[in-house]
């Protein structure tokens, strides 16, 4: 009996402390503060009705930062740190001149480059720096998803009229920073992707898909097959397979053979944007009138693997961005303004919360 009663001590000294411990990450998380909010300058918008609470109107790329700071890419309010207790607007005011924002990246130093429609930005932390065509960057148009820093630490810039490298030598010098990329044509860009071997992809709007091996340019997936030569999106799996976007949906690439998924298999919407692979290899892909989650381990056809998102879901406009951080949450950018989800649907995000 007195065995007895010392393990039902311990089993319940065991439920209390789980539930205690279940009790304060709830508490913890309903309890989170809203973020102070520093925006030095009016909120700008396209629309007569645009909602001033959320954290902007317009959000085209997602980041997060070596020190965990998320960053967000805007459309008319330039760009948004949020460091988990403050949401920060770094626009004119800043040295941040150009206010729309299309994509972001660190390099080795820290230092964080965003691509705008009038050349890049980098920021060391305390101030900002325009490359344009002073500069060496000939066409200053930068597209979505257009800054890659590869594993050697270089720069690359995609752009509307082809790709430029970063010269950090010829920066300190005086002369320009950028030159552009010879091997391809000026091509527009619409990704660009380091795989696992150190191969370059650039996914382009107009031309298929080209990828460079560190010495020649190879397009090892013919642009016909990728559907009126579009790609406007590219990711690679833990397998190592490259997956793309077309015109009527998205595409994997083994390295020999080129598998289409389409409505036909259970995408929904039309005109496909955007891919983005989460860590569990989960597919998102994004399009005109939802977003499909897509599980590719399901054989085919199997209408589980493909779960499909509308505005009954939560998520209300077009996805201009997905990303994942590093506690494995999924964000959206879209043109109503920041969403998450929570394994089920899709809430919205704005500048006091939740976070």
């Amino acid at each position: 009996m007195k065995l007895l009663n010392t393990l039902l001590s311990v089993c319940l000294l065991t439920i209390g402390a789980a539930c205690n411990g279940q009790r304060k990450t709830d508490t913890q998380q309903a309890a989170k503060p809203a973020p102070t909010v520093i925006r030095p300058f009016k909120a700008a918008s396209a629309l007569p009705d645009f909602d001033t609470t959320l954290v902007s109107q317009y959000i085209r790329s997602i980041f997060q930062d070596s020190k965990g700071q998320l960053w967000f890419g805007t459309i008319g309010e330039g760009v948004v740190r949020y460091d988990g207790k403050t949401l920060t607007y770094f626009a004119r005011p800043a040295g941040f001149i150009n206010n729309t924002v299309y994509a972001i990246n660190e390099d080795r130093q820290g230092n964080l480059w965003f691509g705008t429609d009038q050349g890049v930005y980098r920021y060391d932390g305390k101030t900002f720096r325009n490359y344009a065509q002073k500069d060496g960057l000939t066409h200053p148009d930068i597209t979505r998803k257009g800054i890659l820093v590869d594993r050697t630490g270089a720069v690359w810039v995609g752009t509307h009229r082809g790709v430029f490298r970063y010269d950090p030598v010829a920066d300190q010098k005086g002369a320009p920073a950028f030159s552009p990329f010879q091997a391809l044509p000026p091509v527009n860009v619409a990704g660009i992707l380091e795989d696992r071997s150190g191969a370059i992809w650039f996914a382009t709007s107009d031309k298929g898909v080209f990828r460079y091996d560190g010495q020649s340019i190879t397009t090892p997936v013919q642009q016909e097959e990728l559907g009126e030569n579009y790609a406007g999106g590219i990711a690679q799996d833990k397998a190592g397979n490259l997956w793309f976007t077309f015109k009527n949906g998205i595409c994997k690439y083994d390295g020999h053979t080129l598998t289409e998924y389409t409505a036909k298999d259970g995408l929904g919407g039309t005109e496909f944007w955007g891919i983005y692979i989460e860590t569990s290899g989960i597919i998102w892909v994004t399009a005109r009138g939802s977003t499909t989650r897509f599980d590719p381990t399901m054989p085919l056809p199997n209408p589980k693997a493909f779960r499909v998102f509308t505005q009954a879901d939560g998520l209300t406009c077009c996805v201009q961005s997905m990303y994942q951080d590093k506690a494995g949450n999924m964000w959206w950018g879209t043109g109503q303004g920041l969403y998450r989800f929570d394994g089920n649907r899709f809430y919205q995000v704005k500048q006091r919360g939740p976070w």
